[in-house]
C-alpha cells in the first residue's frame, strides 16, 4: 500500500511520498508543471491535504490520491490565472461604481415630491452596494490565503464577473428611474391660524362645497388683506390627506401679472409632466387638458387671479366627474365669469378685531383708561381687514402716550378720507406703518424688497449684503458687525409685520398687498420687472432720466438687442439682471450709467463682459456669480470704489487687468486658475475672501489684518502653519473659515463653520501641523506620507495641550492606509470634550481608534490588559461611524468603555474583525441595563456579525434590540454538513469547488494531524524534480 509520512520544517507542513504507483499518478498528472524550488512544491502538497478532508483520508487507495491529483492541478490553474481574473473583477467594478454615480446623480434630478423611486432602480442600488462589499471581502480572504490555496477562489471571481457584467446590463434605466407616487396627491404648505368665528365658517363653508360633487367650481373673493389665501392653504393641507376622494391637489399662484405660460408651467410641474418652452402656446395646452383629464378627480387652486381667465386657454378641463376648480380674487366679476359658487370672504367683526390688534399692539394699552377711545377708533379705521390690523398695531406696539396715538387716529383717518376703491383704503392704511417706521435708513431698506419678484422669497442673507452695497446700512469696522445692523433693520420689519416668514428658512417675503403700496411709493423711481418672463428688456423709452433702481431679475431667456441705445440713467444706481441666462450685452450698454453703485449679472450666459462696465467709476458691487461661460473681462483699473466683487464660478482663469487697483475691496470670491504672488496683500482692507481654485500663501492671508471670513487652499502643512500663527500673532480669530491642504477646487460654504481638511501627499513630521484654537470640524483624506505606523496618529501628529481643542465638533478620517491607532485615551479626553461626530472611513490598516498608553506602549511586555474596567468619557458624541475598516479589532482598549449619554447613533459596516462595541449601558434600580436615552439606532452592517459582537454585560442584546439593525449583503457560510460526500470523490470534489461557500481554504489546516517534529526529511533524489 502506498503511505505518506509527516513531518515539520521550520513551521511548514510538507508531504513525502513513497516510489509508488500514487507517486506515478502524480507525477504524470504534473508533467508539464515546473516548480522553482522545494518551498513551492511542498506548498503545492499542502494544498492537497487541504482538500482531502472532503473525501476520505488519503490513505484509502491510489484511486482517491488520483482523483485528488486532479483537483490540486485544477486548483494550480486556477492560481495561475486568478490574478488577470481579479484585475478584470476591479475593472468592471470601477465601471459599475461609475455607472451607480451617474444614476445617483440622475436619482437627485428625478425624484420630485410626486414622484418615487422604481422599485427595480431600488433593488438595483442596493445591489451594487452588496456586490461591493462582497467583493472586498473576497479580495481579503484571497489576500490572506497562502499560495496555491488562492485557486480555490476562482470560482468566485469569476462569478462575482458574472454579477458585474448583469448589474452594468440591468442600470441602463433607459425608462427612467422614477415612477408616479400614487400615494402623494399634493404638496403641504406652511400657514399660520386663522383669526375669528367669521373665518372658520367661510372654511367650513368652501369645504362643504369641496365635498359636493354637485359644486365643480368654487370663487372666494374678498378685498386683499382677509385671509383667503391663509384659508386655501389650510384646505390645501387637508385635501392633500384625502387620498380616497382626490387623485392630485393643485396649487398655483397666479398674482398680478398673469401669464398663461407661467400657469400651464406651474400645473406641469406639479403633475410631473414637462413641454418645450418654444411649444405653441395652443399646442401645450391641448396636451396638458389631455394629462389633467388622464389624472382623474383633481383639485385644482388658482390663488390671487385678478382677470378673467380663459380655462381653454390654459388647458384646464371642465371640471367633471369629482375634480374642482377654485380660486382666490378680489374681483367679483372673475368668480361669474368662471361660473363659480361665489363665497364672500367677510371682514372681521368688531369683537374679533379688536381681540387681533390687542394681541399685536400688546394688553398694555388697556392699563391706560384714557386711551381706550383713541385706540377704539384707530382699529374701527382698519375696517375688520387683518393685514391692515396687524400692521397698524404692531407699528404702534410699546406706545403709550396719548399724544402719539391722537395722531395716529387723525393720520388714518385723513389718509382714508376721500379714497375710493377698497383695496386703494388698504394700501392707505398699510402706509401708515410704512410712515412710522423709525428713520429713513429702516424705510430705504424696505423698499428695496419690492426689486424681488412678486410672491417669491428673499434670502436674508442676500437682501442684507444688498442694503450694505447699497449704503443703507452704515459702515462699520467689521462685515460682522454690519451683517448684524442689517438683521436688526430685518426684524424690525417683521416685527411691524411688513415682512413675513418664508417658507424656508433663512427667507422672508411680502404680502402681495404691500408691495402693492411699495411700487406705488417708489413709482417712477423704480422700475420692476423681475420675474415676469420677459423675453426682451423694456424699451430704451422706459429707461428715464430719474430712474434710481431698475430690477429685471429672474426672466429666464432674456434677451437686449445689439443694436439697442445705451439707456440715458445718470441718476441709476442699482441694476439687478441676476438670473436671466442673457446670452450677450452690447458693449456699450453702461456708457450712460455713471452713477451706477449696484451691479448684479449674476447666473447668465454671456462670454464677455461689456468694456463700459470699465468706466463705472461710481461701482461698489460687482457680481457674476455663475456666469458659467464667462472669459473675458475688462480692465478694472477704474473701478477703484469697488468694494465687493463676485467672480464665482466663472470661467476665468487670470485675475482681470488693474486688479491690484481695487484698494477698497472689502469682499473678493474669485475662481481662477494662479494668483500672482503678493497681490492679495495689497487688498489691505479684505474682510470676506474666497479663492479655493488656487494655492494661495499662508504668509499672505496672515497680512490681511481685517480678514474675517475666508475660504481657500494651501499648497502644504507649512503654509496652513505659516496662516494659524499669524491668526495667532494678531490676537483675532476668523468668524468663518473654511480652509483645505492640498486640495485644489474646494468649495465648502456652511454658515458660522470652522473648517479644515487635509490631504496630505507631502511628508508629514512629528507635531507637525498647528490648527487654530476655535477648529469646528477636521476632515483628513488619503495617504499620509512618512507616518511611522506604530505611532498613534493624533498624540504624534498634533501636539498634546488641554483644552486645545475645545470647539471640535466633528472629525472625519477618510482613507488613511498608514493610520493603526488613532488616538490615546488621554489624548482624546484632554482635547476633545465637546466631539459631537467622528467617522472613520475606508482605513484599511486601522486596528483600534482610542488605544491606552499602557497598552499601547507595553501590550507585547504585559501580555494582556488590566480586569478593571475604566471609563472613557465622550459627554457629547452623537454619532460614531465606523465603515470599510477590515482591520479593525477595538474600538477602544479592552479595559475601557465608553460612556456617552449624548450618543444619538452608531453605525459598524465591513468591519469584520471588531467583536466589541465598548459601549456603558446606564443600570436601573433592577441591574438592568438600558441604553442611553438619546440613542436612536445601532447599524451593523451584516447579522453575522450582529449574532457575534460582544457587549460587556449579559442582556445588552436584549436591551437594544429595538434599536439593533443590520443588512445582510454576505450570504452566511456553508458549514461542513451542508455537503454531501458521496461515492464518487471527483464529483465531490468538482461540487465543492463550484460551490458558493465563504469558507476559508486556510482554515483547512487546522484538521491536519500533528507531526512529529524531530522527523527527518528524507533525500530530495525521493521528492519529484523541482527543476
Amino acid at each position: 500500500m502506498p503511505y505518506i509520512s509527516f513531518f515539520k520544517i521550520s513551521k511548514q507542513q510538507v508531504v513525502y511520498i513513497s516510489q509508488s504507483k500514487a507517486q506515478k499518478v502524480w507525477l504524470k498528472k504534473l508533467s508539464g508543471y515546473q516548480f522553482l524550488n522545494l518551498n513551492l512544491f511542498t506548498t503545492f502538497v499542502s494544498a492537497l491535504l487541504t482538500i482531502s478532508r472532503i473525501s476520505e483520508p488519503v490513505r484509502k487507495g491510489t484511486e482517491d490520491m488520483e482523483t485528488a491529483g486532479n483537483v490540486v492541478v485544477k486548483c494550480w490553474d486556477n492560481h495561475r490565472s486568478l490574478d488577470q481574473k481579479t484585475i478584470d473583477l476591479k475593472r468592471k467594478l470601477v465601471d459599475l461604481n461609475a455607472l451607480k454615480q451617474d444614476v445617483e446623480s440622475r436619482k437627485k434630478a428625478e425624484l420630485h415630491p410626486r414622484k418615487k423611486l422604481k422599485s427595480q432602480v431600488d433593488v438595483w442600488l442596493g445591489n451594487v452596494e452588496r456586490i461591493n462589499d462582497e467583493i472586498q471581502n473576497l479580495e481579503q480572504r484571497v489576500a490572506e490565503s497562502i499560495s496555491i490555496s488562492r485557486g480555490f477562489f476562482m470560482k468566485d471571481v469569476l462569478k462575482k464577473i458574472q454579477e458585474v457584467e448583469e448589474l452594468l446590463q440591468q442600470g441602463k434605466f433607459d425608462q427612467g428611474l422614477v415612477v408616479n407616487d400614487l400615494t402623494w396627491i399634493g404638496q403641504a404648505l406652511s400657514t399660520t391660524n386663522l383669526v375669528g368665528k367669521a373665518a372658520e365658517n367661510c372654511m367650513e363653508e368652501i369645504w362643504t362645497c369641496l365635498m359636493d360633487d354637485d359644486i365643480r367650481r368654487i370663487g372666494v373673493w374678498g378685498m386683499g388683506g382677509l385671509g383667503k389665501t391663509t384659508i386655501m392653504k389650510i384646505i390645501n393641507n387637508r385635501l392633500s390627506k384625502m387620498t380616497e376622494k382626490f387623485n392630485i391637489v393643485i396649487w398655483i399662484t397666479v398674482s398680478k401679472e398673469m401669464n398663461i405660460s407661467k400657469i400651464q408651467n406651474g400645473i406641469l410641474r406639479a403633475i410631473g409632466e414637462e413641454l418645450r418652452e418654444d411649444e405653441d402656446e395652443t399646442i401645450r395646452a391641448g396636451k396638458l387638458f389631455e394629462w389633467l383629464n388622464e389624472k382623474g378627480r383633481y383639485v385644482l387652486i388658482l390663488d390671487d387671479l385678478w382677470d378673467k381667465l380663459s380655462l381653454e386657454e390654459v388647458g384646464i378641463p371642465k371640471p367633471s366627474n369629482g375634480s374642482k376648480l377654485v380660486v382666490t380674487t378680489r374681483m367679483l366679476d372673475v368668480c361669474r365669469y368662471l361660473g363659480c359658487r361665489e363665497i364672500r370672504m367677510p371682514n372681521l367683526p368688531k369683537q374679533d378685531a379688536w381681540s387681533l390688534f390687542l394681541e399685536k399692539v400688546g394688553k398694555d394699552v388697556l392699563n391706560y383708561p384714557g386711551l381706550l377711545p383713541i385706540v377704539e377708533s384707530v382699529v374701527e379705521q382698519c375696517a375688520g381687514l387683518p393685514l391692515a390690523i396687524v400692521t397698524v398695531a404692531s407699528s404702534m406696539k410699546g406706545i403709550t402716550n396719548v399724544h402719539e396715538w391722537r395722531n395716529a387716529r387723525n393720520e388714518l383717518s385723513k389718509r382714508v378720507r376721500g379714497v375710493t376703491g377698497l383695496d386703494e383704503k388698504v394700501l392707505q392704511q398699510l402706509q401708515f406703518s410704512y410712515d412710522h417706521l423709525e428713520c429713513e435708513r429702516v424705510q430705504q431698506c424696505f423698499l428695496c424688497c419690492a426689486l424681488y419678484p412678486e410672491d417669491c422669497y428673499i434670502y436674508e442673507y442676500d437682501l442684507i449684503n444688498l442694503w450694505i452695497a447699497e449704503g443703507l446700512v452704515e459702515e462699520m469696522d467689521s462685515q460682522q458687525a454690519e451683517l448684524d445692523q442689517g438683521f436688526t433693520i430685518l426684524n424690525k420689519l417683521k416685527n411691524n409685520c411688513l415682512l413675513e416668514n418664508g417658507e424656508n428658512v433663512g427667507a422672508v417675503k411680502l404680502h402681495d398687498l404691500v408691495r402693492d403700496m411699495v411700487l406705488r411709493i417708489t413709482r417712477p423711481r423704480f422700475l420692476v420687472r423681475a420675474g415676469l418672463q420677459l423675453k426682451e428688456i423694456p424699451h430704451v423709452q422706459e429707461w428715464t432720466e430719474d430712474l434710481e433702481k431698475v430690477s429685471l431679475m429672474s426672466n429666464y431667456g432674456l434677451r437686449i438687442p445689439s443694436q439697442m441705445s445705451p439707456p440715458k440713467c445718470q441718476m441709476l444706481t442699482t441694476l439687478l439682471l441676476s438670473d436671466c441666462r442673457i446670452r450677450s450685452i452690447p458693449d456699450c450698454f453702461f456708457e450712460q450709467m455713471k452713477g451706477l453703485k449696484v451691479l448684479d449679472l449674476s447666473q447668465n450666459n454671456f462670454r464677455i463682459l461689456p468694456s463700459s462696465i470699465s468706466n463705472l467709476e461710481a461701482l461698489t458691487l460687482l457680481s457674476v456669480r455663475g456666469c458659467d461661460y464667462l472669459k473675458k473681462l475688462p480692465s478694472f483699473s477704474k473701478l477703484e470704489a469697488l468694494k465687493k466683487l463676485d467672480l464665482l464660478g466663472s470661467k476665468i482663469k487670470n485675475l482681470p487687468h488693474g486688479m491690484d487697483r481695487l484698494v477698497n475691496l472689502n469682499y473678493l470670491h474669485l475662481w481662477v486658475e494662479e494668483v500672482p504672488s503678493g497681490i492679495l496683500s495689497k487688498f489691505s482692507c479684505l474682510r470676506d475672501l474666497g479663492l479655493s481654485s488656487a494655492f494661495v500663501r499662508g504668509e499672505e492671508i496672515g497680512e490681511l489684518k481685517k480678514l474675517e471670513f475666508f475660504e481657500g487652499s494651501f499648497f502644504d502643512l507649512n503654509e496652513l502653519n505659516t496662516f494659524v500663527q499669524a491668526l495667532k500673532s494678531r490676537g483675532q480669530q476668523l468668524i468663518r473659515y473654511n480652509v483645505a491642504v492640498d486640495i485644489k477646487n474646494f468649495y465648502r460654504f456652511c454658515e458660522s463653520d470652522k473648517y479644515i481638511e487635509l490631504s496630505c501627499s507631502h511628508p508629514i513630521c512629528r507635531n507637525g501641523v498647528k490648527f487654530p484654537s476655535d477648529l469646528q470640524r477636521l476632515r483628513i483624506n488619503y495617504g499620509i506620507v512618512d507616518f511611522p505606523e506604530e505611532e498613534v496618529f493624533f498624540p504624534w501628529f498634533i501636539p498634546m495641550q488641554n483644552g486645545k481643542f475645545s470647539f471640535l465638533k466633528e472629525i472625519v478620517i477618510f482613507k488613511c492606509e498608514k493610520i493603526k491607532k488613532l488616538f490615546t485615551c488621554s489624548w482624546v479626553q484632554s482635547n476633545l470634550p465637546n466631539l459631537e461626530e467622528l467617522t472613520v472611513l475606508e482605513c484599511h490598516q486601522m486596528e483600534e481608534i482610542i488605544a491606552s498608553e499602557m497598552e499601547f506602549v507595553e501590550e507585547e511586555r504585559m501580555g494582556g490588559s488590566n480586569s478593571n474596567t475604566i471609563p472613557l468619557t465622550l459627554p457629547k458624541l452623537r454619532i460614531l461611524d465606523l465603515d470599510l475598516l477590515p482591520g479593525l479589532k477595538s474600538i477602544c482598549a479592552a479595559n475601557r468603555v465608553m460612556v456617552c449619554d449624548s450618543i444619538e447613533e452608531i453605525g459598524i459596516f465591513n468591519c469584520s474583525k471588531l467583536q466589541r462595541i465598548p459601549l456603558y449601558l446606564p443600570l436601573l434600580d433592577d441591574g438592568q441595563p438600558s441604553p442611553p436615552p438619546s440613542l436612536k439606532a445601532i447599524f451593523i452592517s451584516s447579522k453575522k456579525q450582529l449574532r457575534s459582537v460582544e457587549w460587556d454585560h449579559p442582556n445588552a442584546k436584549s436591551v437594544l434590540g429595538p434599536i439593533l439593525k443590520s443588512d445582510d449583503f454576505l450570504e452566511p457560510c456553508k458549514s461542513d454538513s451542508e455537503f454531501d460526500y458521496g461515492s464518487d470523490p471527483e464529483s465531490d470534489y468538482d461540487s465543492f469547488l463550484e460551490s458558493d461557500t465563504d469558507s476559508d481554504p486556510e482554515s483547512h489546516y487546522d484538521s491536519l494531524p500533528e507531526l512529529d517534529a524531530n522527523s527527518d526529511l528524507e533525500s530530495d533524489a525521493s521528492l519529484p524534480n523541482d527543476g
